[in-house]
């Protein structure tokens, strides 16, 4: 994880952000889990309906590391942070995916939120949210919208 001296706390979080993007994209689930706080509360759009404790989270994690064997794609666009003295918080879509068994590259766009808090100097994801869009009469994900 990332130090931040001297920055302004949105540009302490985009780094935070930027350092948790390259830690998934390694799947080093260590330096991913380091991100956040030991109570972290996330929703994410796959498996259930919340995960409570960086140890749920963390095998959460695992889980989708080897739902994509091959090179992971995960990439944060049209980023936005508000922050304000220990408070901040982001959101931003979300490209995300990987190569599948076959080698074919499996990549869908999501909806990404997250709050983060300063402790000790460092920036800490307390929430983290992913969703992505359905439609309504089906109960289907639209996974092939793009911005």
């Amino acid at each position: 994880m990332t130090t931040h001296t001297g920055l302004s706390p949105e540009a302490a979080v985009l780094e935070q952000l930027e350092s948790w993007a390259a830690a998934v994209r390694a799947k080093d689930i260590d330096a991913i889990i380091d991100h956040y706080v030991p109570d972290i509360v996330a929703f994410d759009a796959v498996t259930k309906l919340q995960f409570k404790g960086v140890a749920d989270y963390r095998d959460h994690w695992l889980a989708c590391m080897e739902m994509c064997p091959g090179p992971m794609v995960f990439e944060l666009h049209e980023i936005a942070i508000h922050a304000e003295g220990h408070v901040a918080f982001c959101h931003a879509l979300h490209r995300c995916g990987g190569t599948n068994d076959k080698g074919e590259t499996e990549v869908s766009w999501l909806r990404m939120s997250s709050g983060y808090r300063r402790l000790e100097g460092k920036w800490k994801v307390v929430h983290e949210h992913f969703s992505v869009p359905f439609e309504m009469e089906s109960g289907k994900a639209l996974f092939d919208l793009e911005p």
